[in-house]
């Protein structure tokens, strides 16, 4: 098993570290914002230090510190900030991540429709991790439609427990190498109103390169790629999907995996819901609320089956794969508090599980969510955040881009 450090004051002094990193030179703004460094300036890991130079220069680097907030999208084609930092998750252990995240509008004279987001991502990590992600939301003229795409690829030397919630209720840790790819797309277009219907398609590729114990895998292959093609309907009011503060996002998503574009012997399905809402209760605070469930078809393959924790969205301090099964259900409500400017802090609570079917679903077995974390507004409504969650007899820090849910 690997060793991680855990000593709680440890790791937030590393937290209160990252953040401060980050509020001193994560707007290193694109070149028609910030002029070229004079040659006394020193640029070391995308934070530029000033060590001497004219006060234009000066100026123009406070400015995209203290301004990297501004909505500019009417005045540039593509707004774009730059981030990198230490980071830490208990699956990767300590690593350096870097991020470019940009704002754009296909139609610069239409004030009401939010702007469309791209970000890419790249980490690194001493155990041998590294992935590398792109994700966004693109509105098409007029706001009448919207495509919301994920891709992914990774490499992650983990813990492994096994692929099914009993499983990993009674084994002993082994360790394992996964290797991903996934792609996962959504494209809606409005019907009425905010009812939206539309296709999805997604891709996972997953192999297990290394694995200590392969009697884990119940018999399974070590790889399995799927290709899935689906529909959605949807009822989305939210004003901007990577930071909502107000609106409601209500979803059935219906994907299928053919036997003829995948490796496993048998066609699949996959189910999900998702209910997610928020409102201010005050001016400078947002109560969200999120219940997510997923449903597989029964003895789908170990890679299709869910795993708590992963992705960082929910249950949020939980190792990810620690539990797996062919099913999950979960729910968490959260209170994000602006402190001052573009800083901001959240707590949440919640709690979920995965199963292997809904008639086997037990609530004794539902596990405790909960946690706290700050934020920082990088981009026009677009936070950095860095999370601590707890949950039963685990915690841990989940660092990204843009809000949970």
């Amino acid at each position: 098993m690997r060793k991680v450090n855990n000593n709680i004051l440890y790791h937030i002094f590393l937290l209160f570290f990252t953040f401060l990193l980050l509020s001193a030179g994560i707007n290193a703004q694109s070149p028609d914002n910030l002029p070229v460094p004079a040659p006394e300036a020193e640029v070391v890991n995308n934070f530029v230090f000033i060590l001497s130079g004219d006060n234009k220069t000066k100026e123009s680097f406070l400015k995209a510190i203290f301004q990297g907030n501004v909505d500019r999208t009417f005045e540039k084609k593509f707004d774009i900030s730059f981030l990198a930092s230490p980071s830490y998750t208990r699956e990767a252990s300590f690593g350096i991540g870097a991020l470019a995240s940009g704002l754009y509008r296909v139609d610069r004279t239409d004030s009401i429709m939010p702007p469309s987001d791209v970000s890419i991502s790249l980490n690194a990590s001493l155990t041998g991790f590294y992935a590398i992600a792109l994700k966004g939301n693109h509105y098409f003229k007029g706001n009448r439609a919207r495509l919301s795409y994920v891709a992914k690829f990774t490499t992650k030397p983990l813990d492994f427990w096994g692929i099914s919630y009993e499983a990993c209720a009674v084994n002993p840790v082994i360790e394992y190498t996964r290797r991903e790819m996934f792609i996962n797309t959504n494209y809606v277009y409005r019907l009425i109103d905010a009812l939206y219907a539309g296709g999805a398609l997604d891709f996972a590729y997953t192999n297990v390169t290394k694995i200590d114990d392969i009697s884990y895998l119940e018999g399974e292959k070590r790889k399995y790629a799927f290709t899935g093609m689906g529909v959605s309907l949807q009822y989305d009011t939210r004003d901007f999907i990577p930071n909502p503060t107000r609106g409601m996002h209500v979803m059935i998503r219906e994907v299928l995996f053919p036997q003829v574009l995948g490796n496993y012997n048998k066609t699949l399905f996959r189910t999900t819901l998702l209910a997610d809402f928020y409102f201010r209760p005050w001016k400078s605070g947002i109560i969200a609320t999120d219940v997510y469930a997923q449903f597989n078809s029964s003895r789908s393959p170990w890679t299709l089956r869910e795993q708590l924790g992963t992705g960082g969205s929910r249950m949020r301090g939980y190792y990810g794969g620690r539990y797996i099964d062919n099913n999950i259900v979960s729910g968490q409500i959260e209170l994000r508090q602006r402190i001052i400017s573009r800083l901001g802090f959240t707590t949440w609570a919640g709690g979920g599980t995965v199963f292997p079917q809904i008639k086997k679903f037990e609530w004794s077995q539902i596990l405790p969510n909960y946690g706290i974390g700050l934020r920082i507004e990088f981009k026009r409504n677009v936070n950095a955040r860095i999370d601590y969650g707890f949950g039963k007899q685990t915690g841990g820090f989940v660092f990204s881009v843009g809000e949970a849910f």
